[in-house]
């Protein structure tokens, strides 16, 4: 089976007062077919920028590994970390300057750009949009009905997370594409954070309705 085929998922990013929230579920689909289980759907550029990506594994994969250098270099040749702006501008260039054989991926990009958070959406030929709340893949439009109610850019990290879990746990439930989990990660001038699976249980358990 070629990875590169292997799609369907949810992501979100936040901006938060004090950072950035990514929530992501962990199953990748072959069509009907269960893949994996254990995709990794959120990734580290540097302790300042993170990602998250929908869509092809192989080419997702390729693309991470490709902005990671890019950030490692920047960063040795200026003595400075990537800017979240700077990421997302550079990947955006890395696709339009592929669309003839275009990745097929849809990233959210976000961090820090000196003291402020900012978040991004960059569609598969190069398309960049900054926005302050976003949701790509299969289960988005369930993500966004929670997300429309209950999300603040004026909340911090800590109140964000919540509304996150939530959002995705929605999408968990409707679409079958999103599930085996979730991966949460918070940005802020800390660096860079992944929640523990207990750490998301726990929040899941008082936010979660259960029927």
């Amino acid at each position: 089976m070629d990875s590169e085929t292997l799609k369907g998922t949810t992501t979100i990013g936040l901006v938060c007062s004090d950072g950035i929230v990514f929530a992501t579920d962990r199953r990748a689909s072959y069509g009907h077919f269960i893949a994996s289980d254990r995709a990794q759907k959120s990734f580290n550029i540097n302790d300042a920028v993170g990602a998250t990506v929908a869509g092809s594994v192989g080419d997702a994969e390729s693309l991470m590994k490709l902005i990671q250098a890019e950030a490692s270099l920047y960063e040795i040749s200026n003595g400075e970390k990537m800017s979240a702006n700077s990421v997302a501008n550079l990947m955006a260039n890395i696709l339009q300057g592929n669309k003839i054989f275009p990745y097929l991926v849809q990233l959210l990009i976000g961090g820090f750009d000196g003291s402020e958070t900012r978040l991004y959406s960059l569609d598969p030929i190069g398309g960049l949009i900054e926005e302050k709340m976003a949701s790509t893949g299969s289960g988005s439009p369930m993500a966004y009905g929670v997300l429309e109610q209950e999300f603040s850019e004026n909340k911090t990290v800590q109140d964000n997370v919540p509304i996150a879990i939530k959002a995705l746990a929605s999408a968990l439930k409707r679409d079958s594409a999103t599930g085996d989990g979730m991966d949460v990660v918070a940005i802020t001038a800390e660096g860079f954070r992944r929640y523990s699976d207990g750490e998301v249980k726990a929040i899941a358990d008082k936010v979660v309705k259960k029927k």
